[in-house]
């Protein structure tokens, strides 16, 4: 079996004060629910959404494994021709929102009429650029402020009506490939999600999209399940990971709390003020059944809400061989302790 349980999460971390668990009852359906951003959430395990961007203790792992995958599919990262000024935008406007969140951490100053100066004191990194001369910058832009960030980033550029997905770094996709996607509009993108079109949900989120304004971000999460700690689930490496959902049922208990994370994505969504492109930001967070289950709060609501789940929402989602046993695992972690 190619499964490896992953070694036990250090107490110290951060990962369950700042985890952002999604539901808010005990069912869950396709729906818009953004909220504006930022916005701190307090949850029984701590808080998170204080920041548009955040930073956790995964910060350098994670960017060292985009900066791995990168480097074997260049085609993770794409910026058609039209979308070199929503990149600069997008560049100076997640470098203004990691400064102004982590001022001991990151600095972002003005050296003249387009000139900055960016501080990166986690990474060790500073960078003087002239803003929309790419002669400054170590990487096409929107490559570089990927590598200063830990979301994936894509750019929506909106014309005839319609919003485009034209532009964007993605390396830690949840069954989907953004290679595929690009340059497809936000319609057809999302077209094979079930359930959109007919309840609605696709129409009044491209609505609502398309009335955003600048200095205005939103955000709202998304979740799946995924078997052991593995960002990049991306359609191109499904041979890598495909199987894993036919090896978990193959597991004693024990293993299956470990490696069975519930996988949460906090979406921001953004109008850039300069280029007027849409930023899509999707950070993802997992955490295992295991340290899931010792918040009773979320054990029991989580158990329920996949129990409910509809068929086509869990086949959709990759999940529905194992579902059934991870509810009835949280049902029975609270009855074992």
């Amino acid at each position: 079996m190619s499964l490896t349980v992953p070694a036990p999460t250090n107490p110290a971390d951060s990962l369950i004060a700042g985890f952002p668990f999604p539901f808010v009852e005990d069912r869950y359906r396709y729906s818009t629910n953004v909220s504006p951003s930022p916005s701190p959430v307090t949850t029984p395990a701590g808080q998170w959404g204080a920041a548009v961007v955040d930073m956790d203790g995964e910060y350098e792992r994670e960017l060292v494994e985009r900066k791995q995958i990168l480097a074997k599919d260049p085609g993770r990262h794409v910026v058609l021709p039209h979308m070199r000024g929503a990149a600069w935008d997008a560049l100076l406007t997640l470098m203004h929102e990691m400064a102004v969140a982590y001022p001991d951490r990151m600095s972002l100053t003005r050296t003249g009429p387009l000139r900055w100066l960016w501080e990166n004191r986690v990474l060790d990194e500073s960078l003087e650029f002239t803003y929309g001369d790419e002669r400054t910058v170590p990487d096409e832009p929107l490559g570089y402020i990927a590598s200063q960030v830990q979301d994936d980033i894509v750019l929506l550029d909106q014309r005839a009506d319609q919003l485009w997905g034209d532009a964007g770094v993605v390396t830690f996709a949840a069954d989907w490939s953004f290679g595929f996607d690009v340059g497809m509009s936000f319609l057809e993108i999302h077209g094979p999600v079930p359930r959109l079109r007919e309840e609605g949900v696709i129409t009044r989120a491209h609505e609502f999209l398309k009335r955003l304004q600048p200095h205005q971000p939103y955000r709202r999460t998304n979740w799946t399940l995924t078997i052991g700690r593995r960002l990049d689930v991306s359609t191109e490496l499904y041979p890598e990971w495909g199987p894993d959902r036919e090896m978990i049922q193959e597991v004693n208990d024990a293993e299956f709390g470990q490696l069975v994370n519930l996988r949460v994505e906090v979406q921001h969504l953004i109008r850039l003020p300069e280029s007027g492109a849409i930023m899509f930001l999707i950070r993802t967070y997992m955490l295992p059944l295991e340290q899931l289950a010792t918040i009773e709060e979320w054990r029991v609501r989580t158990a329920e809400v996949l129990a409910e789940l509809p068929e086509d929402i869990a086949d959709y989602k990759g999940i529905i061989k194992y579902r059934d046993r991870a509810a009835a695992w949280l049902r029975d972690s609270g009855s074992a302790s």
